[in-house]
């Protein structure tokens, strides 16, 4: 993914996880959904026109899926529509993460990017608990799109930008990795029985 792109989705994540905590309102959050949507709809398509082998195109082709989110989750936000749809859609992305996942981490043997793509199908699977099966997971939900919002994207980026990227090894991503699962195993239990005031929000 286009590094500018993974550091706006980071934002997006944030105020839309900031939503989910009725931190902000869904339609303020809805416009700035619609602005990272359209950048991963664009970028995607440049980065395949321009392409030099089918490994570019089949990276490029996962930028859609944030895209197609953001936008959808912008539109519902904006028109107050009910989130099934983007639930059920969330679902189905859940399980292309999960592909992509197993791709980075036997085909291009990317081991970072195999972990950060298993912890957005994470996500986009709450999100489908969430909008789609009604489950009362709204404030863990939130706070899980925050934290993913910094380790998944937001930290990468900028950590590529600066070429700091590739000097991340495997310890460090494991120790990572570890108190990030940790820490949601704990924010699971703490917001039991606490409700969330939005719940049209997704990725």
């Amino acid at each position: 993914m286009s590094n500018v792109g993974l550091l706006y989705v980071g934002a997006v994540l944030f105020l839309n996880g900031l939503m989910l905590l009725g931190k902000i309102s869904a339609k303020s959050a809805g416009i700035f959904n619609l602005f990272v949507g359209s950048l991963q709809v664009i970028t995607p398509v440049y980065l395949i026109f321009t392409a030099h082998s089918m490994q570019d195109i089949f990276r490029a082709s996962g930028i859609f899926l944030f895209g197609f989110t953001y936008l959808y989750v912008g539109v519902s936000n904006l028109t107050n529509t009910e989130g099934s749809g983007v639930g059920w859609y969330s679902f189905w992305v859940a399980v292309l993460a999960l592909c992509y996942s197993l791709a980075d981490f036997t085909y291009f043997k990317d081991f970072k990017f195999g972990i950060i793509w298993l912890m957005w199908a994470f996500l986009w699977f709450l999100f489908y608990l969430l909008l789609a099966q009604n489950r009362d997971i709204g404030v863990f939900t939130g706070w899980v799109t925050l934290i993913e919002s910094w380790v998944t994207c937001t930290i990468p980026a900028f950590l590529s930008m600066t070429g700091l990227w590739n000097d991340i090894g495997l310890t460090e991503t494991w120790i990572v990795t570890v108190v990030v699962v940790m820490l949601f195993f704990g924010l699971f239990f703490w917001t039991k029985g606490k409700h969330a005031s939005v719940h049209t929000a997704s990725l």
